[in-house]
Parts: C-alpha cells; sequence; structure tokens
C-alpha cells in the first residue's frame, strides 16, 4: 500500500492526557513519522514570572506539573536559596523530603492507573490508584490548606510545621497502608497475562537514545543509565539516606512500567528514614516576610521530579522581580523523544508509548 496518511491524535483525544495534538503519518497501520504539536495550553509562564515578585513566582510553579506542586516548589525554592545564600531549617529539610517523596508515590501510582486506562481497561485500576492519592492529598491539605495547588515552600524552609495528626497519618501511610497497596497492586498486575503480552519487548528508548534526546526521569533509568539527581547531584538532605537509584536495562515497556514500582519501594525507603530522622526545631530560618531581598547574580537549580529533571534558571538584578526567569521542565523535553519512540510501530502501541512519558501538559506548555 503506497498511500500514506496523516491522523490527528488530539488536541482532545482522552489518551493525551491534555490538550496535546500529535500528527500522525501513517503507512497503513505503522506509523513512518510524527509531530507532536504543542502550545494549546500556553499560559506564559516564564513570562508572567518576570512580572512577580520571587515570592509571588511560588504559587504558580503549582501549576507546572499540577500533580506534583510539591516538587515544583521545590525545584522553585532551591533556586532561589542558591542566589539568596541562605541555609534552610534542618527540620523543614526533612519537611520538604517528606512532601516531595509522598508526591512522587502518588505521581507514580497514578501513572499505573492511568496506564491501564490507556490501554482499554477502563477506569477500576485508575481507580485504585486514586484512592491513594486521596490519601496522599489529605496530607498535602493538613499542611498547607490546598490539595493540590499547595504553596507550601518557602526560601529558607516551608510556611507551617506538620500538625500532629497529619504526622501520624504520615507514619500510618508510610510503614503500614503504602506499602501493603503497592504489593496489592502488582499482585493483581503484574502477572497478568494480558498486560505482560501488551507492553514486554515493544521499544520505548535505549540508552544512546534517551541520552541523546536528554530524555531523564524513569523513562532514561528503564533505559539502563543509572542517573538520579538526588544521588547525581544531591540537593536538600538526601545525601543522608540510603537508597538506590532504580534501573532496568530493557528499555522497553514493561521495564518502563516496573521501574515506577521500584521506585515507589525506595521512597518509602527514604521517608521511614526522614520520619525516624527528622529532628525538632523551627521550620523556616528566615523571618516571615512579604518581599524578599534577592541579590544580583544568576542561578541554576534542579530536583529529580517524578517525571525527570526539572530545572529553574533565574536571573536576578536586585530588583523586586527576576530579569530572567524560565523552567527547563521535564514533560516538554521528554516529549522531544516521541518520534524517535514511535518510528516504526503500530498505530495501536502510540498511545501506550505516548503515556510511557508521563507527560502533563501544563509543563509541557507552560
Amino acid at each position: 500500500m503506497g498511500d500514506h496518511m496523516v491522523v490527528n491524535m488530539g488536541p482532545h483525544h482522552p489518551s493525551t492526557h491534555g490538550v496535546l495534538r500529535v500528527a500522525v503519518e501513517l503507512n497503513g497501520e505503522t506509523i513512518t513519522s510524527l509531530k507532536p504539536v504543542m502550545g494549546y495550553l500556553h499560559r506564559n509562564h516564564d513570562k508572567i514570572g518576570e512580572r512577580n515578585t520571587f515570592l509571588q513566582i511560588m504559587p504558580y510553579t503549582d501549576r507546572l506539573d499540577y500533580f506534583n506542586s510539591m516538587a515544583n516548589n521545590f525545584g522553585y525554592a532551591v533556586t532561589v536559596e542558591k542566589l539568596m545564600k541562605i541555609p534552610v531549617a534542618e527540620r523543614a529539610e526533612y519537611i520538604r523530603v517528606i512532601m516531595a517523596e509522598l508526591s512522587r508515590i502518588q505521581n507514580h501510582l497514578i501513572f499505573v492507573g492511568m496506564l491501564i486506562n490507556d490501554m482499554g481497561s477502563m477506569y477500576t485500576p485508575s481507580l485504585y490508584a486514586f484512592e491513594e492519592r486521596e490519601l496522599i492529598l489529605d496530607i498535602f491539605e493538613a499542611v498547607s490548606g490546598a490539595r493540590m495547588m499547595c504553596n507550601y515552600f518557602r526560601f529558607g524552609g516551608v510556611v507551617r510545621d506538620i500538625p500532629e495528626d497529619a504526622m501520624q497519618k504520615i507514619k500510618d501511610l508510610v510503614f503500614e497502608r503504602l506499602p501493603a497497596k503497592t504489593d496489592e497492586m502488582e499482585r493483581f498486575l503484574n502477572e497478568n497475562e494480558v498486560l505482560v503480552a501488551r507492553l514486554k519487548d515493544i521499544h520505548v528508548l535505549n540508552a544512546e537514545e534517551a541520552i541523546q534526546h536528554s530524555v531523564t526521569g524513569p523513562c532514561l533509568r528503564a533505559a539502563g543509565v543509572p542517573y538520579d539527581l538526588r544521588r547525581a547531584d544531591p540537593y536538600s538532605v538526601y545525601d543522608r539516606f540510603d537508597f538506590d537509584v532504580a534501573v532496568r536495562y530493557n528499555g522497553d515497556m514493561l521495564d518502563n512500567y516496573l521501574i515506577r514500582f521500584d521506585e515507589i519501594r525506595q521512597s518509602l525507603r527514604i521517608l521511614e528514614q526522614a520520619l525516624k530522622q527528622i529532628p525538632g526545631g523551627p521550620i523556616n530560618s528566615q523571618k516571615p516576610q512579604y518581599q524578599v531581598r534577592v541579590p544580583a547574580g544568576e542561578a541554576y537549580g534542579r530536583i529529580e521530579s517524578p517525571k525527570g529533571e526539572l530545572a529553574f534558571y533565574v536571573v536576578s538584578n536586585g530588583k523586586p522581580n527576576p530579569y530572567r526567569y524560565h523552567v527547563r521542565a521535564p514533560s516538554f523535553v521528554n516529549l522531544t523523544a516521541v518520534e524517535t519512540m514511535c518510528k516504526g510501530v503500530k498505530i495501536a502501541d502510540f498511545v501506550v508509548l505516548l503515556a510511557m512519558l508521563d507527560i502533563v501538559m501544563g509543563e509541557v506548555d507552560r
């Protein structure tokens, strides 16, 4: 068959998880080329950052990867603290790690639920995953007052301490419920022959391709590159914890799926240590203030978000707002590899391959 046909996946296709359009060129059912078309959700985040004061940007970062507002806060706070050259209160460092790792766990659980949704097993697995996310969101609500847009971090620490009852809830989740629920999901899913047949030996990215496209996060580690910023360039108090960098070597869809479970296990290890070691004391090294003084200079701060390397580049000229502000969003950078991943595969696998990147459109378009 010599006729090539262009099919638009999106921008209102449920599998694109938001308003992403992918123009797919097909020969029969085989993808010969494709082009992701971004920008349908563009909100001018970087430019708005240059209009707002340093502190006013914090709630805007919540809206990047809106599934992981705690991680976004973390990346931005680390960057501005570099510029201000200020320490972070020790108790706050532990609270930050606890929030970031809880965020990672719920992100990966939802990834698993929604992946199976994308494969056609509608609703049930994703509702199981959302149940655990809701319990983690209850904790976010208790500490920050909001479930999704937390706006919890401040330069030098966090807004408020974890209430005692919330701390007990975190311990119950980390030591009892989450390990058991993760086991349960693995038991239900990982030996399901339909799921395994659908994912096994379908190539996503190998190490060389992943590095070429600057892919970071679980997709890079599933290709056999043990690169995790918590180990490679430790920030906060991650160097105090004993954990392994999750890595798998086949680079196929099954490894990309299983590595999320590996990461949940390591996050639980970090959380157990953090909860045992957390010291008392203040939760901010600075006085609460409406306007922070940021000296002139530039800083590049990065963290390991659940989706990959999340980095902020901020230039200050000593004024109340940044002179330049730029976000290196992992979803956006990882999405550049989608053509390499999909060339030569059947259209039926496109939706699942896209799901492997775990993109959030708020972060792609900014």
